[in-house]
C-alpha cells in the first residue's frame, strides 16, 4: 500500500475487543509494509553493526604493515557504508509510510463509525474523549506501528553482534553478550509506573479538552448569565491538572533515558579495561580490540530502540484501548439478531414499538412531546439511531425493522434533520449537492423552506459578482448567516434528499410566525405523497399535520387532529400553550373543553411562564 492509493478501499473489520489486539490486527493488517520496513531495517542494522569489522581489519593491517589487508579493509567500509545509506533512506521511507496508512485506517474505521452512530455517538462517549481518539491518539498508535519493525530490525542486529563478537573474541564477546541484555531488560521494572504516570496524564488531558469543548459550544449562554470567568478559572484548573501530570510523566522516562545512558556507559568502561587487559597479555590483537570496542560503541543505537518501542507501546496501548472502546460501539442491542437483508428500501408505515407512534405512509404526522431531550431521542430513534443502553425493539418501516437493514439503505430510508442541523462551508450549490432521488429541484426545495431572504443575503455578501446566489459561498457552520437562516437552508437540504420518510425536530424553532406559516404550506405541498414526522409544539405546524400524537411519559396519549386534541386533552392543551398548573385546574380558561367544562387534569408538562391561551391559538391558526 502507496500513500498516493490512501484511503483504503475496505479498511478492515477492527479487532476490537482491546487495546493490544486492537494494535496487533493493525500491524498484521499492513504485513506486507511491516515486511518492507523489516527488511530495510535489517540492511541497515546489519550494515551498522559490519563497521567495526573493517575497523578492526584497518587497524590491524596498519600494526602489521599490509597495503593489501588495508585496500580489502576500506572495500568492506565502504560496502556497509552504502548498506547504512541505503537502508537508512529506504527505511525512513518505509517506516513513514506504515505510520501515514495506520493512521489513515484508524481515521478511517472513526469516520465510519461515527457516521454509523450518529448523533448517538456522544451519548455513548464523551465528546473530549472522541476528539482524543480522532487526533492525538490516532498520531501515537501510528507511531508505534512505525517503531515496531525498526525494533526487530534491531533486535536482529544485537543478537548477530553478540554471536559474531563471540565467535571473534570469545573472551570479550562473552562479556558482552551477558550485559547487552541486562542493558535491555534494566528498564522493564520502571515501564509499568511511567505507563501509569502517562495513563494519568492522557486521563487529565481528555478531561480539560472535554471541558473545553463544552465551554466553547456554551460559551454563547455562558456570557448570558456571567458564568464565562466561572468556566474558565475550571478550565485553567483542568489545564494546571495537566501540566503537573506532564511533569510527573516526563520525570520518570527522564529517569529511563538516564539509565540507557548510564548502564551502556559501564559496559563501555568494563569493555575497554578488560580488552585492554587481555591486549597488553597478548592473548587478543590490536585490530581485534578496535573491533569490539566499536562494536559495542554501535550496540547503543540498536539499543535506543528498546527505549522508543517501550514508549511507543506504553504511548500507543491506552490511545489504541480508546480506539477499540469506540470501535466496538454498535448501531443498536440488536445487531447479532440482524436479518441480513439487502438493499433493498422498504416503503409503508412508520411504526416504534416502543411508544406506540405510528405515521402513515404518505402523510404528514407531528409529534408533541412534553420533554424536548425525549423529542430529540425519539427521532433518532425513528431513523435508526437507537442507542446500545435502549433494549426496546427496532422501529419498523413497512414490517422491516431498520436494524435489520443495512447501514446504507437505513440512512437512504429515513432521513432525521435534528434541532441543530450543520451548514458545512462551501457554495450553496455544494450543499445542496446530497443523495437524492432527483424527485425534487433544489430551487422547489429553497421555495418551500422560505429561503428567498437567505438567497439575497448570500448574493448581497457574494464576492464574485455573479449575482447568482447559488454560486455564493456559506462561510463555517454557516456563522454569517441566522439561527433561522441557517435552520431554513438545513430544511431546504434535507427537502432536497427527498427520503421515502423525513423526520423533522423542530424544524421552525428560529423563524417567525408567518415565515412558520408559509414553510409548514410548503413542506405539506412539497412531501405530498411522501411520508414526513415533525416534531414541534408550534400550533401553525400542528394545524397543518394530518395527524397530531401526543407523547407523554415515553408512550403515546392522543391521536388525532390539532383542535381536537386543544379541545379534549388538557394535558396536549398544557403542553402546547405551555401553561402552568394553575390554568389546567378545572374552572380555568386555559383548561376548559369546547362545552365549557373543565376535565380535572393536572398532569400537565408545562413551563413556568403561560405563553398562549387556547383563543390566542386559534385566533393565530384563523389568521395564518
Amino acid at each position: 500500500m502507496q500513500i498516493r492509493d490512501l484511503p483504503y478501499p475496505d479498511p478492515g473489520k477492527p479487532d476490537a475487543r482491546s487495546g493490544p489486539s486492537f494494535l496487533y490486527w493493525l500491524g498484521r493488517s499492513q504485513l506486507r509494509g511491516q515486511l518492507k520496513s523489516l527488511s530495510w531495517g535489517l540492511l541497515h542494522q546489519l550494515g551498522v553493526a559490519g563497521l567495526p569489522l573493517g575497523a578492526g581489519l584497518a587497524v590491524q593491517a596498519v600494526v602489521d604493515r599490509s597495503g593489501g589487508r588495508l585496500a580489502l579493509a576500506g572495500a568492506v567500509i565502504a560496502l556497509f557504508g552504502a548498506a547504512i545509506t541505503v537502508g537508512d533512506t529506504m527505511l525512513h521511507r518505509a517506516a513513514v509510510t506504515n505510520w501515514i496508512t495506520a493512521a489513515s485506517r484508524v481515521q478511517q474505521l472513526l469516520s465510519r463509525k461515527t457516521a454509523e452512530l450518529g448523533s448517538a455517538l456522544t451519548r455513548r462517549v464523551a465528546a473530549g474523549e472522541v476528539v482524543a481518539v480522532s487526533t492525538g491518539d490516532v498520531e501515537k498508535i501510528g507511531w508505534f506501528v512505525e517503531a515496531l519493525s525498526r525494533f526487530l530490525a534491531a533486535v536482529v542486529a544485537v543478537v548477530v553482534v553478540c554471536v559474531g563478537l563471540v565467535l571473534y573474541v570469545p573472551s570479550i564477546g562473552v562479556v558482552v553478550a551477558v550485559g547487552v541484555p541486562v542493558l535491555a531488560l534494566a528498564v522493564l521494572p520502571l515501564l509499568p509506573r511511567a505507563t501509569r504516570r502517562a495513563d494519568v496524564q492522557r486521563e487529565k488531558a481528555g478531561r480539560a479538552t472535554e471541558l473545553a469543548a463544552d465551554t466553547v459550544a456554551g460559551l454563547r449562554v455562558l456570557r448570558g448569565i456571567g458564568g464565562e470567568e466561572l468556566f474558565l478559572t475550571r478550565y485553567r484548573e483542568a489545564s494546571q491538572e495537566v501540566r503537573r501530570a506532564a511533569v510527573r510523566s516526563a520525570r520518570m522516562w527522564a529517569l529511563i533515558s538516564a539509565i540507557q545512558v548510564f548502564l551502556p556507559g559501564v559496559l563501555m568502561i568494563t569493555v575497554v579495561w578488560y580488552g585492554a587487559i587481555l591486549a597488553g597479555d597478548g592473548r587478543i590483537s590490536v585490530g581485534e580490540l578496535v573491533t569490539v570496542y566499536s562494536a559495542v560503541t554501535l550496540l547503543l543505537f540498536p539499543l535506543r530502540h528498546f527505549e522508543e518501542i517501550a514508549m511507543a507501546y506504553s504511548f500507543s496501548r491506552p490511545s489504541a484501548t480508546r480506539a477499540a472502546r469506540v470501535l466496538r460501539l454498535e448501531r443498536t442491542s440488536h445487531d447479532e439478531e440482524r436479518g441480513g437483508l439487502d438493499d433493498a428500501r422498504p416503503t409503508g408505515d412508520l411504526y416504534d414499538p416502543a411508544t406506540g407512534l405510528l405515521a402513515h405512509a404518505g402523510r404528514l404526522t407531528a409529534v408533541v412531546c412534553g420533554d424536548p431531550d425525549a423529542a430529540g431521542r425519539l427521532a433518532e430513534r425513528l431513523g435508526g439511531h437507537a442507542t446500545e443502553e435502549e433494549k426496546s425493539p427496532s422501529v419498523l418501516l413497512g414490517q422491516v425493522a431498520l436494524d435489520d437493514l443495512p447501514l446504507d439503505a437505513a440512512r437512504a430510508s429515513v432521513l432525521v434533520q435534528d434541532k441543530d442541523p450543520v451548514l458545512l462551508s462551501g457554495t450553496l450549490t455544494e450543499l445542496l449537492d446530497v443523495p437524492a432521488s432527483g424527485g425534487v429541484r433544489p430551487r422547489d426545495a429553497l421555495d418551500a423552506a422560505q429561503c428567498d431572504d437567505v438567497l439575497a443575503a448570500l448574493v448581497q455578501a457574494s464576492v464574485d459578482g455573479s449575482g447568482d446566489p447559488l454560486r455564493s459561498r456559506i462561510t463555517e457552520r454557516g456563522r454569517s448567516l441566522s439561527g433561522g437562516q441557517r435552520q431554513r437552508l438545513a430544511l431546504a437540504r434535507s427537502l432536497v434528499a427527498d427520503p421515502e420518510v423525513l423526520v423533522l425536530d423542530e424544524p421552525t424553532s428560529a423563524v417567525d410566525s408567518h415565515t412558520e406559516a408559509r414553510i409548514a404550506e410548503g413542506l405539506r405541498r412539497l412531501r405530498s405523497g411522501r411520508t414526513t414526522v415533525v416534531f414541534a409544539s408550534s400550533p401553525l405546524l400542528l394545524d397543518r399535520a394530518d395527524t397530531v400524537v401526543f407523547v407523554h411519559e415515553g408512550k403515546v396519549a392522543a391521536v388525532g387532529a390539532h383542535r381536537e386534541l386543544l379541545r379534549d386533552d388538557a394535558r396536549y392543551l398544557g403542553v402546547v400553550t405551555r401553561s402552568t398548573d394553575d390554568e389546567t385546574e378545572p374552572g380555568s380558561d386555559a383548561g376548559r373543553t369546547g362545552d365549557g367544562t373543565g376535565d380535572g387534569t393536572d398532569d400537565v408538562t408545562h413551563v413556568p411562564t403561560p405563553l398562549k391561551t387556547r383563543e390566542q391559538l386559534e385566533e393565530i391558526e384563523e389568521s395564518a
